[in-house]
C-alpha cells in the first residue's frame, strides 16, 4: 500500500515538475526577446514609425503598438485577470508613446512570467483559443518573436542592424 501511495504522489508531482521545468525554459527567451523588442522601438529613428513596407502591412509605430497591445492581453490571460491596457496602443502614433508602452506592457509581463507554477495549470480563453496559463506564456515568446521578426525586416530596408545581430 505505501508503495502504491507514493508512487500515486510521484505520477501527481511529474506535471507540476514538468511545468516549472517549461517556465524556467522560457524565461531565457523571453528575456532575450523583450530586449529585442525594446532595443528595437528605442533605437528605430521617429522618422520611421511611419514606415511600412508596402500598404497592406503595419507600420512601424504599429507593429510596436500591436505588441503592447498583444503583451498586455496574452500575459493578463496567464496571470487570470483584466487586462490593464487602457488604450489601444496600435492607434498611438508618437514614439516616445509607443515606446513608453511596450516597455510598461513588458514590465507588466515580468512578474507572470515568475508565478508559482501551480497558477499556469488552470485553463484560460483568449482570441478563442482555450489552453492552460503556460499555453499562453509561450504563445506569448512565440508572438513576440515573430513579430521580432517583421521589426528586423523593417530595420534592415532602412538600412540599418537591428538590434540582436548588432553583437555585444
Amino acid at each position: 500500500m505505501k508503495v502504491r501511495a507514493g508512487a500515486f504522489l510521484l505520477f501527481l508531482a511529474i506535471p507540476a515538475a514538468a511545468s516549472a521545468q517549461a517556465v524556467a525554459a522560457l524565461n531565457p527567451l523571453y528575456e532575450n526577446i523583450k530586449g529585442n523588442i525594446i532595443k528595437s522601438a528605442e533605437q528605430m529613428p521617429e522618422a520611421n514609425y511611419s514606415f511600412k513596407p508596402t500598404p497592406e502591412v503595419r507600420s512601424f509605430g504599429q507593429l510596436v503598438g500591436h505588441m503592447a497591445n498583444a503583451n498586455f492581453a496574452i500575459c493578463s490571460t496567464a496571470k487570470g485577470e483584466k487586462s490593464p491596457a487602457t488604450q489601444d496602443f496600435e492607434k498611438v502614433t508618437e514614439k516616445a508613446a509607443l515606446v513608453k508602452a511596450v516597455k510598461d506592457a513588458f514590465a507588466y509581463c515580468d512578474p507572470v512570467f515568475k508565478m508559482a507554477d501551480a497558477a499556469f495549470s488552470p485553463m484560460a480563453e483568449l482570441f478563442g483559443m482555450k489552453m492552460s496559463r503556460l499555453g499562453f506564456l509561450m504563445l506569448n515568446v512565440t508572438h513576440d518573436n515573430e513579430h521580432y521578426g517583421n521589426m528586423v525586416t523593417y530595420f534592415r530596408l532602412k538600412g540599418m542592424v537591428p538590434p540582436s545581430s548588432q553583437g555585444g
